[in-house]
């Protein structure tokens, strides 16, 4: 098996071109959970972004290391060859982790052959777990709250695409892109040029060629990774783009500013920020009117304790969180009792307590075939900040 190396990271403030990086993809959250020989290692740990604590988070990290390399050492269930391997690959990892540019949570991923190391703009807790799958509910829960979307700048000359997550833009190089036209070439430019015959941008065939590959790329991207397509560019550009193809007619917004084709990424973030602004209020509008109608055919559930229980029953339909919900519980039977998390012990962490409930229903829901969906903070505040349209 080839060893995999990424360092993702969920958060566009961070220089992310000091380390390698790739989008966390759907196709990649299915990779990352599907079955392993035992052991699949994962660990998680708290960071934190700024000094004197950094030093701390090294000393944790490699001590969660040691543990591990210890317990492969000790598991009679771990083969010879799969320990002395899933060894070296938590070593590389440990390598690769550079926690100058931490954020708020550290995961790292080790099986057989592979490894991962993500950094996360949410708190996970301090935890070592063996089993048959990575841990990723840390992962997913991430990438849910980023909501990513795509952007793609198209002008007669160049196009490019741009990956947003909460208003911040990184070029990213994929399924193509960016994509520019076949150089003309035509000797008799001069003679037309005298007789008024030289088409112009947005007549040429050359330029209608070039807009098809740019809709056929955009078609394979949204097959493979959808998420909601922006378009920027000067109208007569975006009317040629939907005259010749048909991808772009995914697009949730359309900005007629040109020039941005090249950024920079503050601009371009500038320009969509009130495409941006409308997208949420409306998809806010949507699953508010959503969850009204569920309460009326009496297809609704609301509060922690009530979701936690339809969601393990497989019954939610659409999940609705505020954006920075987030419950340390302590799970007693069938109940669950909010606990401050300073007050519980590393120990304790993903057995009796559960660091985050919210991001354990929003996995279970998505595992299930739900919709999850956040909305602004105080939106919900009559239902406890999370309610769920159930399918049954």
């Amino acid at each position: 098996m080839r060893r995999r190396r990424s360092w993702v990271m969920l958060d566009e403030h961070v220089e992310r071109h000091r380390m390698r990086t790739t989008g966390l993809t759907s196709r990649t959250l299915t990779a990352l959970r599907a079955r392993r020989p035992y052991p699949a290692v994962t660990i998680t740990l708290p960071t934190h972004r700024r000094e004197p604590y950094r030093a701390e988070d090294t000393v944790r990290l490699r001590n969660l290391v040691a543990e591990a390399k210890h317990r492969l050492e000790a598991d009679p269930d771990v083969p010879r060859e799969a320990r002395y391997d899933i060894g070296e690959q938590l070593d590389r990892a440990l390598a690769d982790v550079d926690l100058r540019y931490a954020l708020d949570s550290l995961v790292i991923l080790a099986a057989k052959g592979e490894y991962e190391v993500w950094t996360l703009s949410r708190t996970a807790p301090e935890r070592l777990v063996f089993s048959d799958t990575f841990l990723t509910r840390n992962l997913v829960a991430a990438r849910e709250r980023t909501r990513p979307y795509w952007v793609l700048a198209v002008a007669v000359d160049r196009t490019t695409l741009w990956g947003g997550s909460d208003g911040t833009l990184q070029e990213e190089r994929a399924a193509g892109f960016p994509l520019m036209p076949e150089p003309a070439f035509n000797q008799d430019v001069e003679r037309k040029e005298r007789i008024g015959d030289v088409p112009g941008p947005y007549d040429d065939e050359g330029t209608h060629t070039y807009l098809r590959q740019v809709d056929t790329a955009l078609d394979s991207l949204l097959a493979t990774d959808p998420r909601p397509l922006h378009l920027v560019g000067l109208a007569p550009a975006l009317s040629l783009l939907e005259e010749v193809g048909s991808a772009n007619k995914a697009a949730v917004s359309k900005v007629t500013k040109g020039g941005l084709t090249n950024g920079p990424a503050r601009a371009l973030a500038d320009a969509l920020r009130p495409a941006l602004a409308e997208q949420t209020a409306r998809h806010t509008e949507r699953v508010l009117e959503r969850i009204g109608q569920a309460q009326g055919r009496r297809a609704f559930a609301a509060g922690l304790e009530e979701i936690w229980q339809v969601g393990k029953e497989g019954r939610i339909e659409l999940l609705a969180v505020e954006e920075h919900y987030q419950r340390t519980v302590r799970v007693t039977g069938e109940h669950l009792t909010p606990v401050d998390p300073e007050e519980t012990s590393p120990a304790e962490l993903g057995t009796a307590v559960l660091e985050d409930i919210v991001d354990e229903i929003i996995e279970t829901t998505l595992d299930r075939g739900g919709e999850v969906a956040f909305v602004p903070d105080d939106s919900l505040d009559a239902h406890e900040r999370i309610a769920a349209v159930l399918r049954f």
